[in-house]
């Protein structure tokens, strides 16, 4: 009969713990949920940017070049590739946040001859490197696909058709710029 009560108190601890570890563990990844989710509104809420004037997306598709600088056109189309949903990317280029891009929007970066870093902040982080001289143009067509950024270089036909068939330019978020709350 001694060893009844242990046997029965045994018993009644190891739920005990369990549960608390559990409970332990559901708050942990309930609190790095949120934190996560406060962590993505911040860099949505940070990356947003204007869409340009009329003018400056008219200009832009103009497609002209400086002789001391390449232009990179990255572009999200509005016929939708494999799998893009619609949702929201950051883009960066050489570490510098560029905006929040969205699908039928493009971004018209004018950079130094050279190589160039092309990136995304969604659930991944999609990369691209690109060599590029000066008086020359790029495109690169950027598909999310849940989250996933892909960067694809297209031609300069490609782009150019695709850019006058379908998207709206969006202005560059630039250092001491005021961010755009949604």
């Amino acid at each position: 009969m001694a060893n009844a009560p242990d046997r029965c108190d045994a018993g009644r601890l190891r739920p005990a713990r369990a549960l608390t570890g559990s409970r332990l563990q559901r708050g942990l990844v309930w609190y790095a949920l949120a934190l996560a989710a406060a962590a993505a509104l911040f860099i949505a809420g940070c990356a947003s940017v204007p869409q340009a004037s009329p003018e400056r997306d008219a200009d832009a598709k103009q497609f002209n070049t400086h002789p001391n600088a390449a232009a990179i056109y990255v572009y999200r189309p509005d016929f939708q590739g494999p799998g893009d949903d619609g949702s929201y990317s950051v883009l960066w280029a050489d570490g510098r946040l560029i905006g929040e891009t969205l699908p039928r929007t493009y971004f018209r970066l004018d950079l130094r001859p050279g190589r160039h870093f092309l990136n995304g902040q969604a659930v991944d982080v999609g990369r691209l490197t690109l060599d590029t001289s000066a008086g020359e143009l790029y495109f690169v067509s950027l598909i999310v696909s849940g989250g996933t950024s892909t960067f694809k270089v297209v031609t300069p036909e490609t782009g150019k058709r695709d850019i006058l068939r379908c998207c709206a330019m969006m202005e560059n978020w630039a250092p001491g710029q005021r961010p755009l709350f949604r």
